[in-house]
């Protein structure tokens, strides 16, 4: 009897076993469909991000990680700011004091044919705009100190920087440097800015292209857009601080008028 009921019991366990595990293997082929299906729908969903936050960049706001110390003591080394670049699109244009960004092309660096792997040169372009990788070398960050018109004079008797035969107080430089270690006497031509660093004993910047085609004059549309906030380190997040070191300038027409 203990055998009969055993083998009664094993057919009766085995037999709907069948159904079932037919059912698991089918449902489990009909599942890959969806879940490739899934994996699809997540790789489209982040290119479609990519894509959105490359535009936002490329025309709105843009992360810039700051590579050198020529900014120092406003952005230091490492810094990722973000760069407005709505700031300049609508009439207005760069004005003295302001940080920004620009591309030196034909002004802080020669005009050469790339040489570069086009694909490298893409994705590390794409890493730049979102302030992953150190920006393109033909890439700066300087404060514009004079904008079209203006004679910039450097040094006056108590060894600062004159602007349209105003002193200027500028209360951002780097502790210990002076205005400049060269003397200038230049005039900014229409359309046209000059740019420093306030770090001036370690920045690159109008003062040493003096004797070269264009003269360190940045022209306006090279602008990429004004530095406006800090956003890393998270100590330092927030707006870049103004300066009101230019605001008694007056353009060189009013001092003719």
């Amino acid at each position: 009897m203990d055998t009969e009921a055993q083998h009664m019991e094993r057919d009766r366990s085995s037999g709907p076993l069948d159904g079932p595990e037919e059912g698991s293997r089918s449902t489990h082929v009909q599942d890959r469909p969806a879940g490739s299906m899934s994996w699809g729908r997540t790789a489209f969903l982040g290119m479609l991000c990519t894509a959105a936050l490359l535009l936002f960049s490329a025309f709105v706001l843009q992360p810039f990680l700051i590579p050198s110390g020529s900014m120092e003591p406003t952005l230091r080394v490492g810094d990722r700011v973000l760069v407005n670049k709505l700031a300049y699109r609508f009439g207005s244009e760069p004005g003295r004091g302001d940080v920004v960004v620009f591309d030196g092309t034909g002004s802080f660096v020669q005009e050469t044919a790339s040489g570069d792997d086009a694909v490298g040169a893409l994705l590390r372009g794409a890493a730049s705009t979102l302030g992953l990788v150190e920006p393109a070398g033909t890439d700066f960050v300087k404060r514009v100190v004079g904008v079209g018109g203006d004679r910039v004079v450097c040094c006056d008797r108590r060894g600062r920087l004159e602007v349209n035969g105003t002193a200027v107080r500028e209360e951002y430089l780097h502790p210990g440097d002076r205005p400049s270690e060269v003397a200038f006497d230049i005039v900014v031509p229409d359309g046209t800015l000059w740019m420093m660093g306030d770090h001036r004993s370690r920045s690159r910047d109008s003062r040493d292209h003096l004797g070269q085609p264009g003269g360190g004059m940045v022209p306006v549309n090279r602008v990429i857009g004004r530095v406006d906030w800090l956003g890393w380190p998270l100590g330092r997040l927030g707006s870049l601080e103004g300066t009101r070191a230019f605001a008694g300038i007056r353009p060189t027409d009013a001092d003719h008028g």
